[in-house]
Parts: C-alpha cells; sequence; structure tokens
C-alpha cells in the first residue's frame, strides 16, 4: 500500500469513526432521555466523551491544517482522543469510589482532573475560539492567585489539585449544570431538528411562508422573517436557521433588488429570534429553567409574547426597508399556493404538536424531546418523499451530533467558570460591583450589563455568554427589585447579541457566506435589524408584568410598547411614509423612551407625541398631492 493511498484509507477511517461516534452519542441520548435513568455524573461524562472525540477527529490542531489530507497533527488528535476515552472510563467506571475519596483525593484524581481540564480547554480553543479558552484560564488563574488580587476581588486561593478535582470530579465545574442541561434538554431537541431538517420540514416552512408574505412589499425579506420565526421555532440554533432558511430566502432577496449585505443581514437577525421563539428556544432557555428552578412549560409561556414583538420590530426594519426602496413583492404565479403547501407539510406539524402536548401534559422536556424525535421519524414514514433510509438515519445522526458539539463544549467551558466563581465568591463581588457602579437605578444597571454583553458576544457563543452573564450580573438585577425569572430573561435577550455582533457574530457570518457579502458589512447590518435585543428587555424591567401579569396589564403593555417599537425603528430609519427630518427622529426618539417609561402619564405623553408625528406626515403627504412611490422616486435612499 502506497503513501496516497495509505492516507486515503486513513480519512476514510477517521470519516467512518465520525459517523460511529455520532450515532453512538445520539442513540445513548435517546436511551438516556426515554427509557433509561443513569447518574447524572456517568450520563455526562459519556456525553462529553464522544463530543471531545468528535472535537478531536472534526476540529484540526490549527485552522490551516486540512483535515482530507494526512498529517502529522493526526497523531496529537488520536492521543487526545485516548485521553478522553481514559477520563471518560475513569470516571463512569470507578464513580462510586469517587464519591467516597469526596475530599481525599488520590494521585490518580488528581492527574485525571487535570488531563479532563485541559481537554475542555483544548477543545474550546478548537470549537469556539481563543477567546473563550482564555477567559476560562483566567478563571483558573484567578483561583490559584486570588491572596495577590486587587482588595475587591481578593480571596484565599486554591491550589490546583484542589481546583482540578472539583472542576472535574463532582458537578461543580465541568460536570456541572450548564453542560448537565446541554447533555440532556439540549442535544434532544438538537437532534429534533436535525431530524426535521433532514425529512424537509425546512422546505415546508419557507413554502408556507412565502405563500402568506410573498406578495407583500418586500415579501421575500419578510418571508426571511416568517420561516425564520417558523423554523428557529423548533430548531433552537440561530446559525441552523440561517443556513437551511437563508439558502432560499436571501437569493430570492438579492433577485428582487437587496443588497447582498441587507439580504444577509436581515436573515441573520431573523434566524436570530428563533431561539427566542417557543416551543424549542436556544439551549438558554432550558439553563434558565434550571437556574430559577421553574418548569420549561412556564419559561415558554412568558418568553412566547416578547419574541413575538422581537419579530413585529424585525419586520417593521424589513417594511420600512421596502417602503425606501421600493421593493414590491413577487407575482403571485410564483409562489406556492397555501392550501396546497400546508396538504403537503401538514405531517411535520404533527411532531411539533407532539412536543407541545407533551409539554402542556407535564412530562419533562427530555421526555418530550424524546417523544417528539420518535413523532417526526413515524411521521416522516407517512410519504415517501420525506422516508428515511437506513443510510439518510445514520447521516441524520451524524448531523445531529456535529449540531451539538459547540453547545457541549460552550457549556464545559462554561462549568469552569461557574466552578470557579462559585469556589471563590467572585459572583457576588461582580454584582455588588454592578450595583454600586448603577447607583441602584435599573435602567443603568441594564445598559452595564447589555454593554458587557457586547463585549462578551464579541468572543463568546450564546450559551456561554448567557451562563457568564447571570453567574455574574444576574444577582445585580435582583437586588434592584426585579423579579429572578424576569432578571434571567432580560440577560437571555441580551446574550443573543452575540450571534449579530461583529467580530465574532456567527449568524451573520453564515448569512453572509450564503449572501456572497462583505462579513463585517453583513454583521452591522444584522446588528442594527436586531435592535429589538435591546429594548424589549427595557420594557421587561420597567413592565414586568408583560411576561405574566392581569390581562388588562399585558394588553396595556403590549399596546405602548407596539408604539415605542414603530418609534424607536423611524427613529433609525428617518422614513416613515415619506423621509423624515433629524428633528422628527428625535422627536420620535423621545417618543419611544416615553412609550416604554413606567408612569402611565409618560407613555400617554409619549403615545400624543406619536400620534402628532403621524397625523403631521399625513397631512404632508396630502398637501403636496405626494404618494408614496413619488416620494420614493425623488428621493431614492438605498438600503
Amino acid at each position: 500500500m502506497n503513501g496516497k493511498s495509505s492516507s486515503h484509507f486513513l480519512i476514510e477511517i477517521i470519516a467512518k469513526l465520525i459517523r460511529y461516534v455520532g450515532v453512538f452519542l445520539c442513540l445513548f441520548q435517546l436511551y438516556t432521555a426515554g427509557l433509561g435513568a443513569m447518574t447524572a455524573m456517568r450520563q455526562r461524562s459519556v456525553h462529553l466523551g464522544a463530543i471531545l472525540v468528535l472535537t478531536f477527529l472534526i476540529y484540526p490542531l490549527y485552522k490551516k491544517i486540512d483535515k482530507s489530507k494526512l498529517h502529522w497533527s493526526f497523531l496529537i488528535d488520536f492521543l487526545l482522543i485516548a485521553l478522553s476515552v481514559t477520563v471518560t472510563c475513569y470516571i463512569y467506571f470507578d464513580l462510586d469510589g469517587i464519591f467516597m475519596r469526596q475530599g481525599d483525593w488520590s494521585r490518580w484524581d488528581v492527574i485525571i482532573g487535570i488531563i479532563c481540564v485541559l481537554l475542555v480547554l483544548e477543545a474550546t480553543r478548537r470549537v469556539i475560539g481563543t477567546m473563550m479558552m482564555l477567559i476560562a484560564l483566567m478563571f483558573l488563574l484567578y483561583g490559584y492567585f486570588g491572596p495577590y488580587m486587587p482588595d475587591i476581588l481578593i480571596h484565599r486561593g486554591y491550589s490546583v489539585e484542589r481546583m482540578a478535582t472539583t472542576l472535574s470530579l463532582t458537578t461543580e465545574g465541568v460536570f456541572g449544570l450548564p453542560l448537565g442541561v446541554a447533555a440532556t434538554f439540549v442535544f434532544i431537541f438538537v437532534l429534533f431538528g436535525a431530524f426535521l431538517d433532514k425529512t424537509g420540514a425546512g422546505n415546508f416552512f419557507i413554502n408556507l411562508a412565502y405563500s402568506i408574505a410573498g406578495k407583500y412589499s418586500g415579501g421575500p425579506a419578510k418571508t426571511a422573517v416568517l420561516a425564520s420565526g417558523f423554523m428557529g421555532s423548533v430548531s433552537g440554533s440561530a446559525v441552523a436557521n440561517v443556513v437551511t432558511t437563508g439558502s432560499f430566502t436571501i437569493p430570492m432577496m438579492k433577485k428582487i433588488g437587496y443588497k447582498p449585505h441587507v439580504a444577509g443581514g436581515i436573515e441573520a437577525a431573523a434566524s436570530t429570534g428563533g431561539q427566542l421563539m417557543p416551543p424549542i428556544m436556544g439551549a438558554g432557555a432550558f439553563l434558565m429553567a434550571e437556574f430559577t428552578d421553574t418548569s420549561y412549560l412556564y419559561i415558554i409561556k412568558i418568553a412566547f409574547i416578547p419574541a413575538m414583538l422581537y419579530y413585529l420590530t424585525t419586520l417593521l426594519f424589513v417594511h420600512i426597508e421596502a417602503q425606501k426602496e421600493g421593493i414590491k413583492g413577487l407575482p403571485k404565479e410564483q409562489l406556492p399556493k397555501f392550501g396546497e403547501t400546508v396538504k403537503k407539510g401538514l405531517h411535520f406539524l404533527i411532531p411539533v404538536a407532539i412536543l407541545v402536548a407533551a409539554l402542556l401534559l407535564n412530562y419533562s422536556p427530555m421526555m418530550a424531546g424524546f417523544v417528539a424525535v420518535v413523532s417526526v421519524y413515524v411521521t416522516a414514514m407517512l410519504r415517501k418523499e420525506s422516508r428515511l433510509s437506513l443510510s439518510k438515519l445514520m447521516e441524520t445522526f451524524e448531523h445531529g451530533a456535529r449540531n451539538a458539539i459547540m453547545v457541549s463544549i460552550a457549556c464545559a467551558a462554561a462549568g469552569i467558570i461557574v466552578g470557579i466563581t462559585n469556589l471563590t465568591g467572585m459572583g457576588l463581588r461582580f454584582s455588588s460591583m454592578v450595583v454600586s457602579m448603577s447607583h441602584g437605578i435599573p435602567i443603568i444597571a441594564l445598559a452595564l450589563i447589555a454593554l458587557a454583553s457586547l463585549v462578551l458576544g464579541m468572543g463568546l457563543p450564546v450559551t456561554a455568554s448567557y451562563i457568564v452573564l447571570v453567574i455574574l450580573a444576574g444577582p445585580a438585577l435582583t437586588d434592584m427589585g426585579i423579579p429572578l425569572i424576569v432578571a434571567h430573561m432580560i440577560v437571555f435577550w441580551y446574550s443573543q447579541d452575540a450571534n449579530v455582533t461583529p467580530p465574532v457574530s456567527l449568524a451573520s457570518f453564515a448569512a453572509a457566506g450564503v449572501a456572497g457579502a462583505p462579513p463585517m458589512r453583513t454583521a452591522l447590518t444584522s446588528w442594527k435589524l436586531a435592535k429589538g435585543l435591546y429594548i424589549i428587555p427595557v420594557v421587561m424591567a420597567y413592565h414586568p408584568l408583560l411576561l405574566n401579569g392581569p390581562t388588562m396589564e399585558v394588553l396595556k403593555t403590549i399596546f405602548f410598547t407596539l408604539f415605542a417599537l414603530i418609534s424607536f425603528v423611524v427613529a433609525m430609519e428617518k422614513f416613515f411614509l415619506i423621509p423624515v427630518s433629524w428633528l422628527e427622529a428625535i422627536l420620535y426618539a423621545v417618543s419611544a423612551v416615553a412609550l416604554i417609561w413606567k408612569g402611565v402619564t409618560e407613555q400617554l405623553i409619549g403615545f400624543v407625541i406619536f400620534m402628532s408625528l403621524l397625523a403631521y406626515h399625513i397631512v404632508k403627504v396630502k398637501k403636496q398631492g405626494l404618494n408614496i412611490n413619488s416620494v420614493r422616486n425623488a428621493e431614492p435612499t438605498r438600503p
């Protein structure tokens, strides 16, 4: 066997290993989700072990290394794989002994602990990036050098042995709550999304959105928003949402006149909202349920109205862009018919209905996810075009396992941060700093947390950003009287900014790739379009009853918030029926702030300002004898 054929043979072996490990992981997760319970540490260790093996098989030592060709770094990869399997087996088979040795660790316990932490750091560097790895490393150094820190951060300091064993052999670190959520709820729903994707549900949701919104002004852009909402509500992944729906919607947006970076920005902003939309939200929603000791059903109940408001904001941006540009919808004959679309894809709604029903019947999210995955497979077999052969089924399992890598590695790395934070008491110190700097004023605290999310979003994915923010800054909000669940929801929303925040905005970059647009320009556009991520949390803080309050209070808040969002979008776009002057834009911004404010008087003043400006613009258009199209032709404003 010559060098070329042996290289090809090894690459084939690696591809098969990835497929088999992915299948094993999915079957293991399905078993523990619906068929057999397992001790938390054992279940999490097997999950992380398989994820680490996949990481070192798929992600190269350095980005420039081509994994499709034989390279010396493969030796390092296989060494890391062997160490990952060793750590998993050590924890799985000697768990009773580990429990017995708590506080009196053996030399092997310490060695395994150190190896485990190092493996997680290296996997984090490969999958998420150097930034996340350095943050976790900084927390480790903080834990060790505590006595030498400034007064506000000083603590007693902890030995390498203490940190390694606490973080790796207990549920207070790597195998803590974040990874526990990733290894149970999150994975099963990621697999659910993979099954929907592979059976053709993505195309159904896109066609459904086109049949509803395609004929209106800027139709394909509005379709992108609706399709991303439909698909995001069951996928829970912004990047997967972009790739699935964007491959159809972005070319259509470009075709009718949107610039590539605008088309990509719209899709990224819309896809980000998918992680806010029930019934399946992002991984952070499952973490929120665990952190707050609240049922997941309650989480999705209170999340629905804010998610709808976010999509309305995005639709407003899209509509005004289309009005400014004079972009029309698609001809009726080019659009799928609503009735036929529903008829062809009706079976895709069955698993979603079963999922919602299981949650309403108080099944655990893990069991509900298990039932949903099984129901997708069964319903897919009802139609010839959606059936999964054995080969396609294995491919779906591999797809699901690959999609789970980033979340699981992020949660494992976040476990290091959470573990050190709890060990040193850093969370209380950081919280007191936020309270002190904001002088107890909620809007300033929200601004500080939003700024922190912006900085974290430049280097961390959504789940990791949420965990870090909620551990460090969440208590500051509750100290100011904001209810616990509302504080977590606010932080959860702010953390979504990581999807569209340059320079590391994964959803935006994925959209730029599909659109063939400059990544940074696309990211900046999506960041602007996703501004509902900042406004709606302020509404939650000042009007917590929006999430769960008396019907009239909720309706009143929705009413004023809708006008606030319209005012905000108009102020940013400087267009509403006709171009808006700077003075009018400032007045719209004042109206938005007043409409969000806590007092009814301020809200009424904001409403009066808005209605006065609206009336002024209507009169101005009529006086000049203009219609919207003539104004557009006179003063074109390209997006």
